[in-house]
C-alpha cells in the first residue's frame, strides 16, 4: 500500500544513502563537493545514518509483506538516481532526507496518538 508513510520512508532511505555514498563517490570521480561536506563530513554522515535508519524503522514495522521490502529497494534506487545520475543531488539531499524523516516521525507520532 503506497501511502504517505510509504513515501517519506524511501525518501529518507533514499536520500540518507545519496548523502552517506556521496563523498566517497564524488572524492574517486572528481565530482563537486558542497560546502557541508568537504567542512563537516561527519555531521553529513549523522544526518544520513538518521535518515536511513528512520525509514528502515518504518519499513520494518509494516513488515515484508505490506511494503517494507519495496520501501527499501525503492530506497536504494532512488539513491542511485540521487547520486548517479544527478551527481549534485547530495547537497538537496542534505535538506531533503532530514525533512523526510522529521517528516516521518511527526506522522508516525500522529498515528501512534490516534490524531
Amino acid at each position: 500500500m503506497i501511502d504517505q508513510s510509504f513515501l517519506l520512508a524511501v525518501g529518507a532511505i533514499g536520500w540518507g544513502l545519496s548523502l552517506a555514498t556521496y563523498r566517497p563517490l564524488a572524492l574517486k570521480a572528481g565530482w563537486p563537493l558542497g560546502k557541508a561536506q568537504e567542512r563537516v563530513p561527519a555531521l553529513t554522515l549523522v544526518v544520513a545514518v538518521v535518515s536511513i535508519a528512520a525509514g528502515l524503522i518504518v519499513a520494518g514495522t509494516r513488515g515484508a509483506l505490506h511494503g517494507g521490502v519495496a520501501m527499501v529497494l525503492l530506497g536504494i534506487a532512488l539513491a542511485v538516481f540521487w547520486s548517479g545520475f544527478l551527481r549534485v543531488g547530495a547537497q538537496s539531499a542534505l535538506f531533503l532526507a532530514p525533512l523526510a524523516a522529521l517528516t516521518l516521525a511527526l506522522c508516525w507520532l500522529m498515528a501512534a496518538a490516534g490524531l
